[in-house]
């Protein structure tokens, strides 16, 4: 068996839970890259990680990785995305992927023509929950698909120069907490939506604090999604059915869900472990380099990407 070499660009706080969790009997974490060498060294030894750079070419130019784990601030994520790929390394990019379509597909071309996988660290595609999820709905046990609602709050001290708030940094609440509520509602819809309405409430900064978006496909599916970075709000997220509705809670790293029916009855659905929600990253990682599972995830991530471009362009009109 083939044990593939992991390297990771950028090293924030992503990057430590990333390497705290990395466990996978293919892989192997062997470098990491920071802008400084300091850096580079501390988070290696303190992961017993082989080799530091202080320079993220450097990590690209070594011939022993073959996957780069890419943990840099969203705005920058295609800065490093495609010269991993013209290095000839497979990519896994945290969310969201780029800050836009026209990005997301430009890298997606250079992977298909260097035969590359190219992947979004989306934990809602990758924990075993959402297969047996999506295996249900689609058993017609439920009936059709009417309703989803995905909100997520989370408070944020309303710091202008904190990365939650800073234009510069990407902030906002759509491209750090929203990518996650609207992969959700697009993994359970059983075709592609459109932004139906959106309203947004800009922080000072010009940022999304909060915003309300409906979706609705050509099934006639719709979904709400609430985010605010002024409030918590319960990460449940309900997937309604004309025979009864699902409930995922804590739902970004989900391992259980409740499926009541509509006449009463309950069924509870347990699947994998939310501790090792990155592990399943890496795993699927490997399988689609592999060829033994399909990288339909990045389908999915084209359609969010597209989806938060709508969302962005109609609050541009507000």
């Amino acid at each position: 068996m083939k044990t593939y070499h992991w390297g990771i660009v950028g090293l924030g706080e992503i990057a430590h839970q990333f390497a705290q969790t990395f466990n996978d009997s293919s892989s192997k974490l062997s470098a990491v890259a920071s802008r400084t060498q300091e850096k580079a060294e501390e988070f290696a030894s303190r992961y017993q990680i082989p080799k530091a750079y202080g320079d993220y070419t450097a990590l690209l130019s070594d011939p022993e990785i073959d996957i780069i784990y890419i943990a840099v601030p969203n705005r920058q994520h295609i800065e490093y995305i495609l010269p991993a790929l013209k290095a000839g390394k497979h990519v896994l990019c945290e969310k969201a992927i780029t800050m836009n379509q026209k990005e997301l597909l430009q890298a997606v071309q250079l992977a298909e023509q260097k035969n590359l996988v190219l992947a979004e660290a989306m934990t809602i595609f990758n924990m075993p929950l959402y297969a047996q999820l999506r295996e249900l709905a689609d058993s017609g046990k439920l009936g059709k698909l009417k309703m989803i609602q995905a909100p997520f709050g989370s408070y944020k001290e309303p710091d202008p120069t904190n990365r939650f708030f800073n234009p510069d940094l990407a902030g906002g609440a759509l491209l750090d907490i929203g990518t996650y509520a609207v992969s959700f509602a697009r993994y359970f819809l059983n075709a592609q939506p459109t932004v139906i309405a959106s309203n947004v409430l800009p922080f000072e900064t010009g940022v999304d604090e909060q915003s309300v978006t409906i979706l609705r496909n050509k099934k006639n599916e719709m979904a709400a999604v609430t985010l605010t970075f002024q409030a918590k709000m319960p990460k449940l997220g309900i997937v309604a059915f004309e025979n009864g509705y699902i409930t995922v809670p804590e739902y970004p790293r989900a391992d259980k869900a409740e499926i009541i029916y509509n006449d009463g009855t309950k069924e509870f659905i347990e699947s994998g472990d939310t501790q090792e929600a990155m592990n399943y990253e890496i795993q699927n990682m490997v399988a689609f380099i592999e060829g033994s599972k399909p990288n339909t995830s990045l389908l999915l991530t084209i359609d969010v990407i597209q989806l938060l471009d709508e969302m962005q362009q109609a609050w541009a009109k507000q």
